[in-house]
């Protein structure tokens, strides 16, 4: 379809500016032989040839890029070749912002001269002629893309003038007047809809009708989705010019664009199933591109619940960048349902595993007996986020790490909700205890620091001597020893459970249990040395710290090497 304009344009341009100002000597010929005043048809037969001189040459057979300065029109022209019985042609303009005016004047060569001295016959006729020498044989306002169709029998010049009223802003052209070797953009079905078949709390099912150049050329064409917070879009340029303007650099086009080292900070490419997809972060909400070959069904998942979302579907040709949009749809996800409350009973201990992928809430209630309530939160695995409301007020709202204790006073029969979230990629896990606050607590008495302090100048090849903080409570604390290896470090460390007690670990594992505690805290420290190791070997030291009820609290594991020589 595409025609290259090469020797064609030549002879049409030649033609233009041979036949242009022949009748423009015409006219002015015609002006100083008449006596009458200028009519405002002559006045306007002038500004058109101006027009003409003062106007761009429209290539054929290729889009063209227009950019349009607010206010001020831009004009291109082309001719049709002379000799043709019937000259069909068509333009598509494609708007990428702003609505936009634009119209299409023809001009065509008088059927005849006129005799020079024959000034009744061209007094009666002259107006006539003009108006039948240029007219407008299209004009169209507003944003849409729009494509004109006509055919000529006779040669003509054509003038076509863009406007932009409201800011600077560009347009795509694409002029053709091979009609019959096919389309450079790709064609859409008869019923080019979008239709929602599926909507759930954080997906949106969708299908549409393929298009013929699918069936036709497979390899070369694919669909591309756009979902966005904002609105539809009537063209895949107008689109990535919204984009754009939102202060983030977007590749040329969707289709051809999807490539990591194009991606922007705020962009994040994702490749599953064969589908490539670009989530860029903007100020509206997440604008996301998605090109699935030619598949006419996609579901669009994690979206957020209860919003409002526009999809917009564009059939693209990969070989010339063209595309052609669908009408776009709407449809809004639907309302999360409330989480499930777990009722807190006093003293009891509930273990809740948060989901970290999908960072689901978990939701506890506690009602309070007494004004006094104590909340107890120990971290087994990851981190976790605690929000806490009495009778719907915000009392508590922090990131938790380790054992926490909250003591809040409020009034009977108040109620509590405990609301936790994780905030890794990866599951966490946590202990939840509410209680009276007189009640003996479960968990034991805390030190400062939970850290396990190891001396490099008393390490030998055979043994290690470690240290940890302890409380003014009689405590009983267990030592246990692992070896590992220098790649199972991380693993050891990140995988640990803090709320796992000694029966989780070999008995070989074992060192020693001691009771320590010291009514002066700044002197609550104890050492232990452990013999009997491997030279140049790493391991894996953990302390148990156990209160009056037996739960244990896990000190944070340290890993330390032996030496290797002595």
């Amino acid at each position: 379809m595409l025609r290259q304009a090469g020797s064609d344009a030549v002879l049409k341009m030649s033609w233009f500016w041979l036949y242009l100002p022949l009748h423009l000597l015409t006219v002015t010929c015609l002006c100083h032989s008449m006596k009458a005043p200028t009519t405002s048809s002559q006045q306007s037969f002038k500004t058109n040839l101006f027009n003409f001189y003062h106007s761009l040459i429209l290539a054929d057979g290729k889009e063209t890029t227009i950019h349009l300065l607010k206010d001020i029109p831009k004009r291109y022209h082309f001719a049709l070749e002379e000799g043709r019985v019937f000259a069909p042609f068509s333009i598509t303009v494609t708007p990428c912002d702003v609505p936009i005016e634009w119209s299409i004047l023809v001009y065509k060569p008088p059927p005849g001269k006129a005799t020079p001295g024959d000034h009744d016959t061209q007094e009666v006729s002259k107006s006539q002629k003009t108006s039948s020498i240029a007219s407008t044989i299209f004009n169209y306002k507003g944003n849409s893309v729009e494509t004109y169709m006509g055919m000529s029998s006779h040669s003509a010049l054509f003038l076509l003038e863009f406007l932009s009223t409201e800011r600077d802003t560009h347009i795509t052209v694409y002029l053709t007047t091979d009609t019959t070797s096919g389309h450079l953009y790709p064609e859409l079905p008869a019923d080019p809809r979008i239709d929602v078949i599926g909507i759930g709390h954080s997906t949106v099912t969708l299908t549409w009708k393929h298009s013929p150049s699918v069936l036709q050329h497979r390899e070369s064409i694919q669909y591309c989705l756009l979902v966005n917070e904002k609105h539809n879009y009537k063209s895949l340029c107008a689109a990535e010019t919204a984009i754009r303007s939102s202060g983030m650099k977007l590749p040329p086009t969707l289709a051809l664009s999807l490539s990591p080292y194009l991606l922007e900070p705020q962009q994040v490419m994702i490749l599953s199933n064969s589908e490539l997809s670009i989530i860029n972060k903007v100020s509206s909400g997440e604008v996301r591109q998605v090109c699935m070959g030619t598949k006419n069904t996609y579901t669009v998942p994690s979206l957020s619940p209860s919003t409002q979302y526009y999809f917009d579907v564009f059939i693209v040709n990969l070989l010339t960048n063209a595309s052609a949009a669908y009408t776009g749809t709407f449809a809004r996800t639907l309302e999360e349902p409330e989480p499930k409350v777990t009722e807190l009973k006093d003293g009891k201990v509930i273990h809740v595993v948060l989901d970290g992928k999908k960072q689901k809430i978990y939701s506890l209630q506690y009602q309070a007996r007494h004004k006094k309530i104590h909340f107890t939160f120990q971290l087994c695995r990851g981190q976790i986020r605690v929000h806490i409301t009495r009778n719907g007020k915000t009392v508590v709202s922090e990131n938790l790490s380790g054992l926490r204790h909250f003591s809040l006073k409020g009034k009977l029969l108040d109620t509590y909700l405990v609301q936790l979230r994780s905030t890794e990629e990866f599951n966490s896990s946590v202990k939840v205890q509410a209680s009276p606050h007189f009640h003996k607590p479960l968990f034991p008495v805390l030190p400062e620091s939970l850290k396990i302090k190891s001396f490099s100048k008393l390490r030998t090849c055979r043994s290690v001597t470690i240290a940890w903080l302890g409380t003014q409570e009689e405590s009983k604390y267990c030592v246990y020893r692992k070896r590992i290896e220098e790649d199972e470090i991380w693993r050891e460390l990140q995988s640990a459970d803090r709320c796992s007690g000694p029966e989780s670990r070999h008995k070989s594992e074992k060192v020693l249990c001691k009771y320590f505690y010291d009514l002066n805290l700044q002197r609550a420290v104890t050492t232990e040395t452990i013999k009997g190791l491997e030279a140049g070997t790493l391991y894996l030291f953990d302390v148990y710290l156990f209160g009056p009820s037996g739960i244990p609290v896990r000190y944070h594991s340290k890993v330390v090497k032996t030496r290797k020589k002595c």
